[in-house]
């Protein structure tokens, strides 16, 4: 059961609206976010909502069976919007575009990645500087001057920025420098991270996990919103299967059914999903016709030189004619 309590509530009031649960042999949890107060309601005796329905102090009150409860479509219709200010949004009506390369290299990298989206009017670019890396022996990214250096061309060109946070330790030195936190495939269940970064004000993007179900991706979203943060999105970036013609099984299911489950944003991850170049394209179409409110990929001047993940990175002419068709394929959709 979620409980949504009206803003400026009177302590007393909240703590009779609390007694009144636990009588009713429920547990809750108080949760504090950037738009509301809500008290959350476990327990599993049936009765009538409108029997404290009615209580002071209360704006509205929905019973979600879903282990997940805040993230579940069933109290909340209306789909949320992430703004990122500027007139850049994720969620809603439109498709986002995010593009840019697996790892942030060089400033060069990062001018001539900027005026490829700046010229596709493309307003998000992705980027790693922490990265998680199979083998110790890689590229493991630039760190917090890559960062900066990032974010001080990115905002005189009016691009927002979604990078990886890998552990918690990261997340005060990058919060001032991004735009959108991403959570990582491996660290889709690292709790901790989850729990410190459902206490800043900055959207958070979650991939759903190497081997993860739908469900475990809903629960991982559940964790970030609990802890105080609504600004959620949900990525699903294909998942680890028997199969060994592409680097990973992607699950196309999965958009739409998340989109029936969770009034949170879905994004898709095409590069990911198959990783190979060529096959990039079809695969993110797939999803922008499937539903998916944005596709993130990974773009590169010259693939074949990335420091990182060159085999499912397309290049710029590539990415250019992928952005029209998925701008048509959208358009066509909405009609």
């Amino acid at each position: 059961m979620i409980i949504e309590l009206k803003s400026k509530i009177n302590p007393e009031v909240k703590k009779s609206i609390v007694a009144k649960v636990a009588a009713l042999g429920y547990k809750s949890m108080e949760v504090n976010t950037q738009r509301s107060q809500y008290l959350v309601a476990i327990g599993k005796k049936e009765f009538d909502i409108r029997t404290i329905g009615h209580m002071a102090g209360i704006a509205d009150i929905h019973q979600v069976s879903d282990e997940y409860k805040l993230v579940s479509k069933k109290w909340k219709v209306a789909p949320t919007v992430i703004d990122l200010g500027d007139g850049v949004t994720i969620g809603g009506n439109g498709l986002s575009i995010m593009a840019g390369p697996c790892s942030i290299e060089n400033e060069k990298q990062i001018e001539q990645t900027i005026q490829h989206l700046v010229s596709n009017n493309v307003r998000i670019m992705r980027g790693g500087v922490f990265k998680p890396r199979s083998s110790p022996y890689a590229f493991r990214g630039l760190g917090i001057d890559g960062l900066k250096l990032w974010y001080e061309l990115a905002r005189k060109n009016g691009i927002k920025i979604i990078s990886e946070v890998m552990q918690v330790s990261q997340i005060e030195p990058m919060l001032p420098y991004v735009d959108v936190f991403q959570v990582g495939a491996r660290n889709t269940q690292n709790f901790n991270l989850l729990d410190e970064l459902g206490k800043v004000d900055k959207p958070v993007m979650i991939k759903r996990g190497i081997s993860g179900t739908i469900d475990e991706l809903l629960s991982s979203a559940e964790y970030v919103f609990s802890a105080g943060n609504e600004k959620l999105i949900l990525c699903e970036r294909g998942i680890r299967t028997y199969e060994k013609a592409s680097r990973n099984t992607m699950d196309i299911n999965a958009i739409p059914i998340l989109k029936a489950k969770s009034h949170l944003p879905v994004v898709a991850d095409p590069s990911h999903g198959i990783g190979i170049r060529e096959f990039v394209p079809p695969v993110a179409l797939a999803a922008a016709v499937a539903g998916a409110d944005g596709i993130i990929y990974e773009t590169h001047q010259k693939p074949e030189e990335a420091f990182s993940d060159g085999q499912q990175t397309l290049d710029f002419d590539e990415s250019s004619r992928l952005i029209e068709k998925l701008r048509a394929a959208h358009k066509l959709m909405a009609n």
